[in-house]
């Protein structure tokens, strides 16, 4: 799917819940706080959208064409086709959306080059990667992550801090998915993501991996 920025925006009105200064935001695509910077996400799918940018933005694979941030370079002139693309966009927003679509694509695109890692590990969790590589790819959605645990004493490590439930983990499992409470921070680009993939950038010590500080895939 190559949307536009139209169709974008609509995808922003799935009922989200946003709260700035103590109120409740209502629609992040007219709040006088959000929506330039929605329609500057909204340009860059206009941008791909372009019959002109077609070979420059997208490229083909298996199942249709799909943008460039998703592609999975495989020689030196792919990887600089690639990297044209991306310096395109960029420079429409002149580098100001630190956490613009190519950032966290790029991420999940260079794990799933990496697909033989997680396979290692957990063959079941690598397919859950692959397909969600897929679906994000197949469905042009803008993504970004939330990294960081809150920090409340930084002198102590994520599953020392005081509160049971401070970070982000998963505290319950049944047939409808996983039940999740706790804390993640630095979500950039969070209100106008489509997504939003929890994760963590901090190593656990083999005595804290299954605690709650364990985040959940999604």
């Amino acid at each position: 799917m190559i949307r536009n920025g139209d169709e974008y925006i609509e995808t922003l009105r799935d009922g989200r819940v946003v709260y700035i200064d103590g109120g409740k935001v209502e629609d992040v695509t007219t709040h006088p706080a959000y929506w330039r910077a929605v329609r500057s996400i909204a340009r860059l799918y206009d941008f791909q959208a372009a019959a002109a940018n077609r070979e420059l933005m997208t490229y083909e694979y298996g199942g249709g064409r799909a943008n460039r941030i998703w592609e999975l370079p495989a020689s030196l002139e792919a990887l600089v086709r690639r990297r044209q693309g991306l310096e395109a966009w960029t420079e429409l927003h002149c580098g100001f959306l630190g956490r613009a679509l190519d950032h966290v694509a790029s991420c999940i695109s260079g794990m799933y080059m990496g697909l033989g890692v997680f396979a290692a590990y957990d063959r079941a969790r690598a397919q859950e990667l692959a397909d969600y590589y897929r679906f994000a790819r197949d469905n042009n959605l803008y993504l970004t992550y939330v990294i960081i645990n809150p920090q409340a004493d930084r002198s102590k490590s994520a599953a020392q801090q005081k509160g049971e439930h401070l970070t982000a983990g998963v505290v319950d499992r049944d047939a409808n998915g996983l039940v999740v409470r706790g804390a993640k921070m630095l979500a950039t680009g969070g209100i106008m993501a489509n997504e939003v993939f929890v994760t963590c950038i901090q190593p656990l010590l083999p005595a804290t991996r299954n605690t709650r500080c364990r985040s959940p895939s999604r």
